[in-house]
């Protein structure tokens, strides 16, 4: 594949990424890598990618490729990959109190920490 050759694929990348839309080849920080334009509307989304994530391209029609495109969602960050950020009433960390003795007959059965009961 030339820099120039651009041609419709669904390309299938490792991690569970599936992407379709005008693959290529480009030079990019002094190599090659593969570009591709997915549709996205009325425009296009461009994503790059190396070449040895790459685990299956299919070359298919502009059609295919466009509907394609429109179930695949290749967002670079999902919702579970980001924390989420804990109301406001939650306290940060246990306190003493939260292991306050309600019981203090139950020791009576414990050894203590020499180990004598």
């Amino acid at each position: 594949m030339s820099d120039t050759q651009e041609y419709w694929a669904i390309i299938e990348l490792m991690g569970h990424v599936r992407m379709a839309g005008k693959v290529s080849e480009v030079e990019r920080y002094g190599a090659k890598v593969g570009r591709i334009d997915v549709p996205d509307g009325d425009g296009f989304r461009t994503l790059f990618f190396g070449g040895p994530s790459i685990y299956r391209e299919t070359p298919v029609t502009e059609d295919v490729a466009r509907l394609v495109a429109k179930q695949c969602d290749p967002a670079p960050v999902h919702s579970w990959e980001m924390p989420r950020a804990l109301p406001e009433h939650v306290e940060d960390a246990e306190t003493e109190s939260d292991y306050e003795d309600d019981h203090p007959e139950d020791d009576l059965a414990r050894p203590d920490k020499d180990g004598a009961l």
